[in-house]
């Protein structure tokens, strides 16, 4: 009996410790020069000054310098047409996405808001990048985007930033309207943001 229960021991702390392994991740060995911030009006900063969007916040943490290339009310169909010249032309390690917003206001299917985010991955990690997929999901509040999102980046190899509106969407002390966070909500994006990449990029 002894044998056995050492065997489901030892068993269930491989498994424990397969669990805790960070997962693979394309290109996580580039030597890209930037953090390339690339999304809406979440990563734009709408909703508080200059200074207070989460990229700012987040070059703090990291060694690496900090780009925000975030366009207030951008879809998907529009980030393509400035991933050269935002993205790909900055000599990026890591690329952080944040897209679906817009798409969702401006009723373009779910089915093409993923399908735009799959081509650019596969763009970005053709330069060489890695990349970061963020999900805007917050409980119930695009729920559906959560489970594309984190299909996408686990078949595409990227790193998945579950959730950074969670508790901040229904928080009024975190938002500046009704759906865009404040200086305080955006320092705690740029706190899951850094959780997400920080295994792959280290701390400053």
């Amino acid at each position: 009996m002894r044998k056995i229960n050492y065997g489901i021991g030892l068993l269930a702390l491989i498994l424990a410790l397969a669990g805790c392994a960070k997962p693979e991740i394309r290109n996580a060995e580039n030597k890209g020069e930037n953090i390339v911030c690339f999304g809406d009006s979440i990563t734009f900063g709408y909703g508080a000054n200059t200074g207070e969007d989460y990229p700012a916040n987040l070059r703090h943490m990291v060694k690496l310098p900090v780009i925000n290339a975030g366009v207030d009310g951008d879809t998907t169909f529009l980030a393509l047409e400035r991933l050269d010249d935002d993205v790909l032309a900055k000599d990026p390690r890591l690329v952080i996405v944040e897209f679906c917003g817009n798409d969702f206001l401006k009723k373009i299917p779910r089915e093409d808001t993923v399908k735009n985010l799959s081509r650019i991955i596969d763009r970005i990690q053709e330069k060489g990048a890695m990349v970061a997929l963020v999900d805007i999901s917050s409980g119930m509040f695009f729920k559906e985007y959560r489970r594309d999102f984190k299909k996408l980046a686990r078949e595409k190899k990227a790193i998945f930033v579950p959730s950074v509106l969670s508790r901040i969407i229904t928080n009024p002390a975190m938002k500046s309207d009704f759906f865009h966070p404040n200086e305080k909500g955006y320092k705690l994006v740029a706190g899951r943001v850094y959780k997400a990449i920080a295994p792959y990029i280290g701390a400053k």
